[in-house]
């Protein structure tokens, strides 16, 4: 493996990874649901539990930087068990999203050319993202970089026609103010449970940030690029967030049935495309197309960067088959590689087959992202108090994770909140079907848990059994101008 990611892109990679259609066309549903004062709570929250499982992932990747990352650290502090399946549960999460994003593309390209065949678009994408990751490490991250920046730049200019748009400057309509915030029920509509049922969008919107834990095995300077990306992107993720919902909370009332929009066939009607053409954009929707389809693209870049790099992992630590452990000249696993690009296109051709049964794929990594969360908090709490067991001091860390244990423990907490209430409803009418389709990743997590555990007896490690060694099994990593790093 190469180590040539700068901190550049480790930083756009965790903000671009967390920054796609869930906030350019869906975040508006947590005003509707919630009201602007319960969306702002709900997302506050979300932000300050991030910050505590990237703080804890920060001081494990900067001690030991692996491409496995959590699922790595898994095996090696709490149980080899809990690594097989977090490692599996998230290349199964990725390779879904993968094909998700391929359908998701071709969809979008319909907006300008109604008559071309999705499918098309569809595998231009998926061929173009394969030779991005099959050139180097380095040509994904250039590529996500420009691509995050794109993002960026959009969410900027968004928020200062919104403020324009509130103050009177622009909209043609004078100062806005505060008004929506105090409109009918507002600011906080239908108490806690719409308030936690804003969480979960949240937490869909924030995930993605743990892929610089990823990123971190083939980081240049992971002791110094990991925890600056770690804090540049939190802080500028709960900015981006925080004020977006802002803005379109005093533009648009909470009862906008625009607000409702949650599908990229509705990008005339997103918040986004609303405040644009109320700045007298007339082009809004279409930019704002092109901005989307920038971000699907994006999502399914480090995705199969991601997967990729899980599965070789996976191999290494003899969870699959020795070959996706295979890396070739160019520090690529290509083997891993071409495997997952594999498993993804047979997932995209399911769609044509089977819309059941690609639908029922797509609902089996709904909870992947946070059940690889809850790994992050659990690794990081036996990590911690492992290094001290074993004699070390804490000087010997070069990051520190934030108020520790109380940030694994909360975080933690808070993720098994979250996955419990994903469907509360569901569980009060007794509606199994619907019980099955939301937490089916669930089941999932715990068969190959279960499976690994009883066919290998596995146990949870002792804290003196924790492994703190500074690599992997079989891993060698290697700078640009092809020096080993012990």
């Amino acid at each position: 493996m190469k180590r040539t990611l700068q901190t550049r892109h480790l930083s756009m990679i965790a903000l671009g990874g967390s920054i796609g259609t869930g906030m350019m066309i869906a975040s508006g549903s947590a005003i509707s649901t919630a009201g602007p004062g319960g969306a702002l709570v709900a997302y506050s929250m979300m932000g300050i539990m991030v910050y505590f499982l990237m703080t804890s992932l920060g001081e494990m990747a900067t001690y030991i930087p692996l491409t496995g990352s959590f699922a790595t650290y898994c095996t090696k502090f709490v149980d080899p068990a809990l690594g097989f399946a977090m490692g599996w549960n998230y290349w199964l999460n990725w390779v879904i999203t993968i094909a998700v994003d391929a359908v998701t593309s071709g969809v979008i390209i319909q907006f300008w050319w109604p008559q071309f065949p999705e499918w098309i678009f569809s595998g231009f994408v998926l061929l173009v993202i394969f030779l991005i990751n099959y050139l180097s490490v380095r040509s994904y991250g250039e590529t996500e970089y420009w691509l995050s920046i794109i993002k960026v730049v959009t969410i900027i200019v968004f928020l200062i026609v919104g403020f324009m748009i509130i103050f009177g400057i622009m909209g043609g309509q004078g100062p806005i103010g505060l008004k929506n915030f105090h409109y009918k029920k507002a600011p906080f509509v239908g108490g806690f449970p719409s308030i936690l049922t804003v969480f979960l969008v949240a937490g869909m919107s924030f995930q993605g940030t743990e892929l610089v834990g990823i990123t971190a095995g083939e980081s240049a300077t992971p002791e110094k690029s990991v925890p600056k990306a770690i804090h540049s992107t939190f802080w500028r993720i709960l900015l981006f967030y925080i004020l977006s919902i802002f803005v379109m909370a005093c533009i648009l009332p909470y009862t906008d049935k625009n607000l409702l929009s949650s599908n990229v066939q509705d990008v005339a009607m997103s918040p986004f495309t609303i405040v644009f053409k109320r700045a007298g954009l007339a082009a809004a929707a279409s930019v704002m197309n092109a901005v989307i389809l920038t971000a699907v693209i994006s999502s399914a870049n480090s995705g199969l960067y991601a997967s990729t790099r899980m599965l070789f992992s996976q191999a290494r630590e003899g969870y699959a088959w020795r070959g996706f452990g295979y890396v070739n000249k160019r520090g690529i696993p290509i083997y891993a590689l071409l495997g997952t690009m594999a498993v993804s296109l047979a997932i995209y051709l399911l769609h044509f087959v089977s819309a059941n049964a690609y639908n029922y794929l797509i609902d089996a990594s709904g909870l992947s992202g946070f059940i690889a969360w809850l790994g992050i908090a659990m690794a990081h709490y036996r990590f911690r108090r492992a290094f001290v067991a074993q004699g070390h001091q804490l000087s010997e860390l070069k990051y520190h994770a934030t108020m520790f244990p109380f940030g694994p423990i909360f975080a933690f907490i808070f993720c098994m909140i979250v996955i419990v209430g994903q469907n509360i409803p569901a569980f009060i009418h007794l509606d199994w079907d619907n019980i099955l389709i939301t937490y089916m990743a669930v089941p999932i997590f715990l068969i190959l848990f279960c499976y690994y555990k009883f066919r290998y007896k596995t146990h949870l490690l002792s804290l003196q059994e924790a492994d703190l060694s500074r690599s992997s099994r079989g891993e060698k990593y290697i700078t640009a101008d092809g020096k080993e790093i012990k």
